[in-house]
């Protein structure tokens, strides 16, 4: 099953006509060059749904810590990690299924049914669907998708502490020109993902420069 209607902002249609405890599962962080990809999975409760829920893209970070909270004492939620090491092991679709799979799994309940973000399946232990846009159709999604934005957030921030050249709190890994002229001066991290064609061209330019 999938769906690619367009809607004007996400609703709990797909929730109701699928029924039963239903998840909503969402990731951040796929394309930046240092850091996990953050996923969470959410089971909203259809009696108590926090105002304001969208995708996370269109929220400031202000209301989507502001939301944060109230997602989080209002619906089941739980949180998955792909790191670094294991993207490069596995690449990034398959590191994000795997954090997908974790959140699921990390769920308080399991759910009876499963709404993907995207247009690929993960393996999971329950039915699942996925959702084209789905942070713009479900409100399950777009509540996962503001958990694991902020999330995410938080710890780039966090190990900007550790490695405050790169800028991580402001840029959350993606490829900005402060993080760029700090990878040309100082090189990659623990946390930058090897694989990725920016930070192998670095260590390659490393290389060719101690040759």
């Amino acid at each position: 099953m999938s769906n690619t209607s367009p809607v004007s902002g996400p609703n709990y249609h797909l929730e109701e006509q699928i029924g039963g405890y239903v998840c909503g599962v969402d990731e951040v962080g796929r394309g930046p060059w240092a850091g996990p990809v953050t996923t969470a999975a959410v089971i909203l409760n259809p009696a108590n749904i926090p105002d304001g829920l969208n995708d996370s893209k269109k929220l400031s970070a202000k209301k989507r810590e502001k939301l944060y909270p109230l997602i989080m004492e209002s619906a089941q939620v739980g949180f998955g990690e792909a790191s670094p090491q294991e993207i490069d092991d596995l690449n990034i679709l398959q590191a994000t299924h795997l954090a997908m799979q974790r959140a699921v799994a990390n769920l308080p309940r399991r759910p009876d049914h499963a709404l993907i973000d995207g247009n690929r399946l993960p393996e999971l232990d329950c039915p699942a669907s996925f959702v084209i846009k789905g942070d713009n159709i479900s409100l399950s999604i777009a509540a996962a998708s503001i958990i694991a934005k902020v999330r995410r957030d938080f710890f780039m921030a966090e190990i900007a502490k550790i490695y405050p050249e790169y800028g991580w709190e402001s840029n959350a890994g993606y490829g900005t020109r402060q993080h760029i002229e700090a990878l040309s001066l100082v090189g990659p991290s623990r946390f930058h993902r090897m694989s990725f064609a920016p930070i192998q061209k670095i260590l390659l330019d490393e290389k060719s420069i101690r040759d």
